[in-house]
């Protein structure tokens, strides 16, 4: 007598694919993902195809999600050194033969043009968090001066190029997993007290500091100028402040509830400047008001305390600090660019993550909530399925 098998269903395959799911950190996604989409629409309606094309790198970021939350962390592991070794190869390469457009060397010609620093902001925390891995149970203060320098090369060739908020974000990612393995308070104190006396001295000095024919060593004309402008925007209102005050007018004007949908006056007759990129948090603020920015911080809040769970609960210690980093790296996009509209920090180019228009920016988050994703599943499977015994 034969046996019948039945055959499964589409729906029968296609669920364990979704299995270990993190459906807290999807649901966060889901709503900024529609807060970024109404933002993009009043803000980007009249600006040719920005909604569309928005909308279609979400799907393009969910897609990456997808695909790299299937990939086991001990498999995404193994990744780091390959990924990393290449990113600072690129970076050589444009350092030596790269693409100059607006007075920055950032791009390479591969047969296609790309921008190899976008691939650090991964690779740089993959390759800290490998080493970390590698060096569990044994760690000296030497491991510690290694992975310094493993961040100070890549930093320092995307500095060069110049692009300051590039290296923010790789430099953010890198010192949050040297952090996260455990780096001595005696390390971290000293550091940090140094930079806020620093910032203090800027800040009490700058008549001197900003005055005509000063120059500053290290920073470029143009760093030196977005910190100057940052302080006293109103040196040059109409040039380098005219940024920074359009950005508070219009977060101001909103006041509490804002000014309602697609009626931002700021925005649409054309302020603020960068309206659906590195600004569209001031365009959101003069519609949503102060209720709109707290919803949105709250769901920022909200997602990096998810990946921190999920660091938390991590099976290895790769695991955790690449979630922690990840979490990190959601935090320092978002910090950053409402900081820098808001006028508490210097214009960089970070956008605020799935609310500004930007393929290459969401292709990068997506591919850092699979890893998160990835993470996250391997904590809800048996350890057999895991590789383990």
């Amino acid at each position: 007598m034969s046996a019948v098998f039945d055959k499964p269903s589409l729906l029968q395959r296609v669920l364990p694919l979704f299995r270990g799911f993190d459906w807290i950190l999807i649901g966060l996604l889901l709503v900024l993902a529609s807060i970024g989409l109404v933002a993009m629409y009043s803000s980007g309606y009249d600006h040719g195809t920005r909604f569309y094309d928005h909308g279609r790198n979400m799907l393009l970021a969910a897609g990456i999600l997808f695909v790299v939350s299937q990939v086991p962390p001990q498999r995404l592991m193994m990744l780091a050194l390959p990924l990393y070794a290449a990113g600072v190869a690129l970076l050589v390469a444009v350092a030596l033969f790269g693409i100059t457009k607006k007075g920055a060397q950032r791009w390479v010609n591969l047969g296609i043009v790309i921008q190899p620093s976008e691939i650090l902001k991964i690779a740089m925390p993959l390759m800290l968090a490998w080493w970390f891995q590698k060096r569990e149970g044994q760690l000296r203060a030497l491991d510690f001066m290694v992975a310094g320098a493993l961040l100070a090369v890549p930093v320092g060739l995307i500095m060069k190029q110049p692009d300051l908020g590039t290296s923010l974000l790789v430099l953010a990612a890198g010192l949050s997993v040297i952090f996260f393995a455990g780096l001595p308070w005696k390390l971290v104190v000293p550091p940090v007290v140094l930079g806020g006396i620093g910032i203090l001295l800027i800040v009490w000095f700058e008549p001197q500091l900003c005055a005509d024919g000063v120059r500053w060593p290290v920073l470029h004309d143009y760093q030196q100028q977005r910190i100057c402008t940052l302080l006293d925007p109103t040196r040059d209102p109409l040039g380098k402040g005219f940024h920074i005050i359009q950005g508070m007018i219009a977060i101001g004007s909103g006041g509490f509830w804002g000014k309602g949908f697609m009626a931002g006056t700021q925005t649409h007759l054309e302020f603020i400047p960068e309206r659906t990129t590195d600004f569209i948090f001031a365009a959101y603020s003069e519609e949503f008001g102060l209720a709109g920015n707290l919803l949105l911080i709250v769901c920022f809040l909200l997602l990096v305390w998810r990946g921190l769970a999920i660091a938390m609960g991590a099976t290895t210690l790769f695991g955790r600090l690449m979630a922690g980093a990840v979490s990190m790296i959601f935090f320092t996009y978002a910090f950053v660019n409402m900081g820098m509209v808001s006028g508490i920090l210097p214009v960089v180019g970070v956008p605020l993550p799935f609310v500004s228009y930007g393929g290459t920016a969401m292709v990068t988050l997506g591919l850092a909530l699979g890893v998160l994703m990835s993470i996250a599943r391997a904590q809800r499977q048996p350890l057999a399925e895991r590789g383990g015994v």
